[in-house]
Formats: structure tokens, C-alpha cells, sequence
């Protein structure tokens, strides 16, 4: 059965973003993100949400969101599930992330274009691997896009 369960959460980012690599080398990036909402008698409500980035936008998040930040995550929600130490069964939702950007609502930000990297979003090739760019097109009047 197929359905939609997109997520759109705008939150602050409660811990730096940390970058590692599976073993086959895909790069994978965690952090917090933080949503405050009023409550009943206008009492301040937190929730919290783990974010998971795979692959260039794990590299890029890494790179440029800092804790503190105010983000958009767009994503999916994933359950896991796992045995901890004490043979208890666990499980949590999280979010992965589509795609993450600075909020500008309160702040400015300067993006950088990164180069082609390859794969894409779907692609279960690491990143920075043997892709290259695609030569640019001669358009002298012309930004790129």
C-alpha cells in the first residue's frame, strides 16, 4: 500500500551535525532539531526530532548548519527498531531528511553552488567518487543555473 507521509518541520538545530560514512561508504549525517508551539494557557510546548541526511546533502548540511540555526527540514518519517544492551526492544521515529535549508525568517544566508558529485539523491553511490562534472556549456551572457 502506497501513501504520502511527507513531513515539513521548521525548528532550531539542537546539536551540531554529525558526518560519518557506512561501511560502503556512503556518507550519513545526524542532528537535532527543536519546534516550539504554544500549549494550552499560552504554556511553551517543545518538541524534539532526530534528522537523518544521506549522501551530498549529509556532506552539505555538515558543512554549512550549525547548532543554534534555524532550519526547513522536508523529509519522510522511518521508524527504526533495535535491541539495546539489556535485550530491551527500542524503536523510534525520525525524520530523513529530503532536503534541509537555513530559515531566512530572522537571518541571511550566502549559499555556495558545490560542484556536481554525482549519483543524486537516489543513487547508492558514495559520494565524491569516480563521477565528474559535466563540462559546461559555452553561454557567455549567461549565469548558470
Amino acid at each position: 500500500m502506497g501513501f504520502d507521509n511527507t513531513v515539513t518541520v521548521v525548528g532550531n538545530v539542537t546539536r551540531d551535525p554529525e558526518l560519518r560514512f557506512t561501511p560502503n561508504g556512503a556518507a550519513v549525517t545526524n542532528f537535532g532539531l527543536a519546534w516550539n508551539r504554544k500549549g494550552q494557557n499560552d504554556e511553551e510546548v517543545v518538541s524534539f526530532f532526530d534528522i537523518t541526511c544521506w549522501r551530498s546533502l549529509a556532506e552539505n548540511v555538515a558543512e554549512s548548519i550549525t547548532k543554534g540555526a534555524r532550519v526547513i527540514v522536508y523529509g519522510r518519517l522511518d521508524q527504526r527498531s533495535w535491541e539495546n544492551q539489556e535485550g530491551e526492544r527500542r524503536s523510534k521515529v525520525e525524520i530523513v531528511a529530503d532536503d534541509v535549508a537555513p530559515s531566512l525568517k530572522w537571518a541571511t544566508a550566502e549559499v555556495t553552488r558545490n560542484e556536481f558529485r554525482g549519483g543524486g539523491a537516489e543513487s547508492s553511490a558514495p559520494s565524491g567518487g569516480a563521477a565528474t562534472a559535466a563540462p559546461a556549456a559555452d553561454y557567455p551572457d549567461e549565469e548558470p543555473f
